[in-house]
């Protein structure tokens, strides 16, 4: 049996990524470390509003920017 996995490249910040095709966005987020509740998502130019992170296939080519969401005064 072969290995079907196949691997794209995305752009996260600016910098190359590389995730296994068929990953959801919310599963990149995680395995990269950030936690999606204290974080904003531009996706390919636009915000990327929450309640679609689960949905969203990534693709090879795609840009994300992850942006954290820091308190303060």
């Amino acid at each position: 049996m072969s290995d079907t996995t196949t691997q794209i490249t995305l752009k996260v910040n600016g910098e190359l990524h590389q995730c296994s095709q068929n990953t959801k966005l919310i599963d990149l987020l995680k395995q990269i470390g950030f936690n999606p509740r204290l974080i904003a998502v531009e996706y390919n130019g636009e915000i990327l509003h929450r309640q679609y992170w689960s949905n969203t296939l990534l693709q090879p080519g795609d840009r994300l920017e992850i942006v954290t969401i820091v308190g303060g005064g």
